[in-house]
């Protein structure tokens, strides 16, 4: 995607959906207790560029800006009548801009999880033996540890609790905590490493 800097000059392209009488003559002149369309495109043949600036700081391609920037522009077109005070049309137009960018970022962020992640190199069947029988001896190990450890060392490291969490669902005291699991893994280290 190409990158676009904040002081672009791109070409405003036409002012999107614009308002029509019954007889599809344009209804420019006329003031709808709010911001006019005259109000309204003359903001946009000012500040189309500056808008599409404002984009290209949150964004890293130029028609993601021109999409923002134009929806902008017919959010502010469709909400014209409850933008009362016209010399605010430029800050709701600023705000939409932002609020769209995130919008578009957020997006962009949820596809990328959202895609299949590569599969990892499969191990051999011979490393997969090891990995197994090194969790059956940690399994035995953990077993012979003293009920309290062994409660804390599972829910610290296999239920990725924090200590405090640990101490808070065990009833006991942080201090209480930190001691069972130095003890725990001091034990679990001699029986590990003895000979089977």
């Amino acid at each position: 995607m190409p990158v676009i800097a904040p002081w672009s000059a791109s070409r405003p392209a036409r002012l999107p959906s614009q308002a029509r009488d019954a007889d599809g003559t344009m209804a420019a002149g006329t003031t709808v207790a709010g911001t006019t369309v005259d109000h309204l495109t003359e903001t946009y043949q000012a500040h189309y560029r500056s808008l599409l600036g404002l984009a290209a700081l949150l964004l890293d391609d130029t028609a993601s800006c021109e999409d923002v920037v134009q929806e902008a522009f017919i959010r502010v077109h469709s909400a014209r009548r409850r933008v009362r005070e016209p010399e605010k049309t430029l800050a709701y137009l600023r705000q939409t801009v932002v609020n769209l960018s995130r919008s578009t970022l957020r997006r962009r962020i949820l596809g990328l999880k959202l895609l299949s992640k590569p599969m990892p190199d499969m191990a051999s069947a011979e490393e997969g033996a090891y990995a197994r029988i090194e969790q059956d001896e940690l399994k035995k190990a953990l077993r012979k540890l003293q009920r309290r450890q062994r409660e804390v060392l599972v829910l610290r490291y296999f239920a990725d609790m924090t200590e405090s969490q640990v101490a808070e669902t065990l009833g006991i005291s942080l201090g209480s905590v930190k001691a069972y699991g130095s003890r725990g893994i001091a034990a679990l280290r001699v029986a590990m490493e003895a000979p089977a």
